[in-house]
């Protein structure tokens, strides 16, 4: 729960399962995150093995993370999060 036991790693790692994004559009897909916050939990995410940093060495900076294979392991609980989720809403 260390890893992932806050308000926003959960969304994060679960917009990853996409595939790689770009930091702008990741951060757009989390409603409600600043910035601050955004570049705070990524970082962590990054030092825990869970999520890759790629950045590229053009202008305007260009970065895109995406889901490291222990943060692929993830997958099912994720996915099972997200599932109890929609449940709850319906009831």
């Amino acid at each position: 729960m260390n890893l992932i036991g806050t308000k926003w790693k959960p969304l994060i790692l679960f917009h990853l399962l996409e595939g790689e994004v770009r930091s702008g559009i990741l951060q757009k897909k989390i409603q409600g995150i600043s910035n601050k916050m955004f570049t705070q939990t990524v970082r962590e995410l990054e030092k825990d093995g869970l999520v890759l940093r790629k950045v590229f060495p053009v202008v305007p900076p260009k970065v895109e993370y995406c889901l490291s294979k222990r943060g692929k392991s993830l997958e099912t609980v994720l996915r099972g999060l997200d599932a109890w989720g929609l449940e709850d809403l319906e009831v």
